[in-house]
């Protein structure tokens, strides 16, 4: 019985002292390099209201688009990768965990031969190492952070499939509108043809105004199968993002009537770096990696382990169960690493290395974050002051053809006037058409920079 007490006595002690026992480095946040504020923010940048209050669907005024996204998020491939990873890392720190208990067994052999070596048994075992130096703590927490580092990595999946989705979609209505302009200027241009083609046949003008009319005609034709390539690449992309097979996207809102809400607050760099998920991302993974340093040193310690039996054992498989047959057993043990060419001291530099190199990427994405904010800003700002003057440029071509026109048609001018004012106007067009695509893009590339959408 004194035996007995002795043996739990032991037990105990040996399951209390890993507490205090835990080897490895402790957890320093390493120090971020961002600015105090933007160079392209607003004096009164809002320090307090959030942009993650901000949901992604409250941005947009187009319920085709809204619908779009929704169905992304449901069938995005990407999407159910990530999720499936959260949870295998889920299912492996339940495996890990595992190994702080005691695991109980049990094993019986059968057999008719008295003179065997192996006599009939039944048995119950216990077999449990102690965590003693915290390896497999240490190991629990490593994954514990990479469970939530998988978190943070489907929340930059689904920031990015939305803001994906969302410029595809912006880009198609694009594309759709320069169609609608180039087959305009065409039906624009055939209409003049016919006018100077008749003019030709009477003699008003000569063949170099009809073959520079028929060369304009055919610039115009040879853009719209371009576009019509770009629309249908477009429609596959978003097919793609939606996870759907490639196919025709149905339409909302034109690019001109489409808006997203530009009354985004712009939070100071530290809000940002807290808001991003590539940056709690990185720094779960660099916590993760510290913490298998610590799994590293504990294996350079010796590892005690307990095992106890209990159970029956008997040649005579009759008397197997009888109360002379019954035994029972306790016992502890300890094994270590003595020499092994520095093998245990080398595994721990590697992993050392391995967090070094975690934090370096932690760094890294820090200043990537405050980068792309800046940019999305100033994208912002200067879009919009280009839009201006494009637009100014634009109402001032139209004035300008019609001008030209009616200075040709009276015999003022050559053609070739017309041809180059008329040409002005159909790239200024198009290119106020891509501007305001690119001016919607940078909000929403600015709210994903933010860090904006996770409430």
């Amino acid at each position: 019985m004194k035996n007995k007490f002795k043996i739990i006595v032991v037990v105990v002690v040996l399951a209390v002292l890993p507490v205090g026992c835990l080897v490895g480095p402790k957890y320093q946040k390493p120090e971020d390099q961002s600015a105090a504020n933007y160079r392209n923010g607003t004096a009164n940048a809002d320090t307090l209201a959030s942009v993650v209050n901000i949901k992604w669907f409250d941005l947009f005024n187009d319920e085709v688009l809204k619908g779009l996204i929704k169905k992304g998020l449901e069938n995005n491939y990407d999407m159910k990768i990530a999720l499936a990873r959260i949870e295998r890392t889920r299912a492996e720190l339940g495996y890990s965990k595992a190994d702080l208990l005691p695991a109980v067994g049990y094993s019986a052999t059968v057999n008719s031969n008295k003179k065997s070596f192996l006599p009939s048994n039944a048995s119950a075992t216990l077999s449990w190492e102690l965590d003693f130096w915290g390896k497999i703590r240490h190991e629990n927490r490593a994954l514990q952070n990479e469970l939530l580092a998988s978190e943070e990595g489907r929340k930059v999946i689904l920031s990015n499939l939305v803001s994906d989705i969302a410029v595809a979609y912006f880009e198609l209505r694009d594309f759709d509108n320069q169609l609608l302009i180039t087959k305009q200027t065409l039906e624009a241009r055939q209409k003049a043809y016919e006018i100077i083609n008749a003019r030709f046949k009477q003699g008003y003008v000569s063949e170099v105004d009809k073959v520079q009319i028929v060369q304009q005609v055919a610039i115009a034709e040879a853009a719209i199968p371009a576009i019509q390539r770009l629309i249908t690449d477009r429609e596959n992309k978003i097919s793609i993002l939606i996870g759907q097979a490639p196919g025709p996207i149905e339409r909302g809102k034109t690019v001109s009537e489409l808006q997203v809400a530009n009354n985004i607050p712009v939070s100071i760099p530290s809000i940002v770096l807290k808001n991003r998920p590539d940056v709690q991302q990185a720094e779960r993974t660099y916590i993760a990696s510290n913490e298998r340093i610590g799994v590293a040193q504990a294996m350079r310690f010796p590892s005690f382990n307990i095992a106890a039996l209990a159970g029956f054992a008997n040649s005579e498989i009759s008397h197997l169960f009888d109360s002379s047959s019954y035994l029972q057993n306790a016992s502890a043990s300890v094994a270590g690493p003595i020499f092994n060419f520095g093998k245990n001291k080398r595994r721990v530099e590697v992993y050392r290395q391995i967090a070094e190199e975690s934090k370096l990427s932690y760094q890294k994405t820090c200043l990537v974050a405050v980068a792309e904010v800046e940019q999305a800003l100033q994208n912002v700002r200067t879009y919009k002051e280009e839009w201006t003057a494009r637009n100014k440029q634009v109402i001032a071509a139209r004035k300008n053809y019609e001008l030209s026109e009616a200075r040709y048609y009276n015999g003022y001018v050559s053609y070739l006037e017309v041809i180059q004012v008329q040409q002005s106007l159909f790239d200024s067009e198009l290119s106020l058409s891509e501007l305001t695509q690119n001016q919607l893009s940078s909000m929403i590339v600015l709210y994903r920079a933010l860090g904006g959408g996770w409430n």
